[in-house]
């Protein structure tokens, strides 16, 4: 990568105003898009931006979504246009508001974002031992209250950057870009309201991995459960083979997981039951896990077992005591790509164009790709640059963001042929 200088680019500038807009999504309000209010102010800005830089086409909906039309270069206009897609709301894990970036010289040793209840709240090079690349390098921090709101907001930047860079030199060659800015991915259902057929691209990237040369074309399954205990309520003087207690069955229902299938304890292509959030009295109980595997047959058991781990129990308390409701949130996208490598032999090039060194990295994660990709839109995952996302400590380098930059104008440039 040191090879390899990046162009002039105005994303530094675009990325610290986004990230002092409040637009946090809210986990406990998914029934209405987006999930809060703030997040328009995002979609509101973005719109005016892209009308500003001649994006044709361009609308901010009643949900937050914002798409634009980038028309193509001279003689690309008959080919397929393309999507590039970065979501504008930030990770509920954290404080986001009153988002207080800021540019420091990294010299190496920690990496100091600030302090919070007075907490030096910084990265060391043994929690990320990459960190000792960006030595001599500009890094944008929180104050240490709040994250950062890279993901996805260095996305969003970068895709918008581009966009100013392709206006203003007509000459680069690109298809008909179709842009997309949506809200609430984070919470698992950011682009369930994109119109595909009115957004009209044929293949699309959405720009919200981490690593600089990380691509993404393989993600989690992923489900959420909702597990209910129903319990017998008596006075616990007089309780004896009579009472059932709610919370007590919760923590027989989980200790019929396996234990070593945590996040905590997995890693790779290993998949995981994960414990969230609990709830309840002795009366009545409830426990929210997510649920994630790569391989479909693995995810399906997954499943099945929270339902067995129900029925045991139904069996020894009666029937209705355990109910477990399942949601399934989104599927690994590399169950529709196969037989579209130029996807990836396209990012891969762009990427080392600009220095870096791409490799397939299969998501401990979602994107709103696995989303679209299974609803018709082959959407693989380019990366921000950003590390340490949905937390305080969450960083990103100015020079990964103008590289990325430069990696979609390359991108671009290779959907401006026709693919074979």
């Amino acid at each position: 990568m040191d090879s390899y200088t990046p162009k002039p680019s105005d994303v530094l500038e675009r990325f610290m105003r986004y990230a002092q807009i409040d637009s946090q999504s809210d986990p406990h309000n998914e029934e209405e898009t987006p999930s809060t209010a703030c997040q328009h102010d995002m979609a509101r800005q973005l719109a005016a931006e892209l009308a500003e830089l001649g994006c044709v086409e361009v609308e901010a909906t009643s949900n937050a979504y914002v798409t634009a039309t980038l028309p193509a270069s001279a003689g690309a206009e008959d080919l397929p246009a393309l999507g590039l897609i970065a979501h504008i709301d930030t990770a509920p894990d954290a404080p986001a508001a009153g988002v207080k970036p800021r540019v420091v010289r990294y010299e190496g040793g920690a990496l100091v974002a600030g302090e919070r209840d007075g907490h030096v709240i910084e990265t060391t090079p043994e929690q990320l031992p990459t960190l000792e690349r960006f030595v001599g390098q500009d890094i944008v921090v929180t104050d240490g209250t709040t994250l950062l709101g890279a993901d996805d907001k260095a996305g969003v930047a970068e895709i918008v950057a581009l966009v100013a860079r392709l206006a203003t030199h007509p000459e680069l060659p690109h298809p008909t870009l179709k842009i997309a800015f949506v809200p609430d991915e984070e919470i698992g259902h950011g682009a369930s309201l994109l119109d595909l057929e009115k957004f009209g691209a044929t293949w699309a990237y959405t720009v919200d991995g981490e690593e600089l040369g990380d691509f993404n074309w393989e993600c989690f399954s992923a489900s959420q459960a909702k597990v209910t205990a129903h319990g017998v309520e008596v006075h616990p003087g007089s309780a004896k083979n009579v009472m059932v207690n709610a919370v007590t069955v919760l923590g027989e229902f989980d200790a019929l997981l396996p234990a070593a299938e945590r996040p905590e304890h997995t890693e790779g292509y290993e998949g995981f039951f994960h414990p969230i959030e609990v709830s309840g009295s002795s009366g009545e109980a409830s426990l929210t896990y997510i649920v994630r595997d790569f391989d479909a047959d693995h995810f399906a058991a997954r499943e099945q077992q929270l339902r067995d781990a129900a029925e045991f129990l139904n069996r020894r308390y009666g029937t209705g005591t355990v109910e477990v409701e399942i949601r399934e949130q989104y599927r690994n996208m590399a169950e529709h790509l196969r037989g579209m490598d130029f996807l990836r032999d396209n990012a891969f090039a762009a990427m080392a164009a600009c220095g870096m060194e791409p490799r397939v990295v299969p998501v401990r994660g979602g994107t709103d790709g696995a989303q679209l990709t299974f609803r018709g839109l082959p959407c693989p995952n380019l990366p921000t640059g950003g590390y340490n996302f949905h937390g305080v400590r969450e960083f990103i380098p100015v020079r990964s963001m103008e590289l990325m930059v430069d990696a979609l104008e390359q991108l671009v440039a290779r959907f401006a042929v026709p693919q074979e």
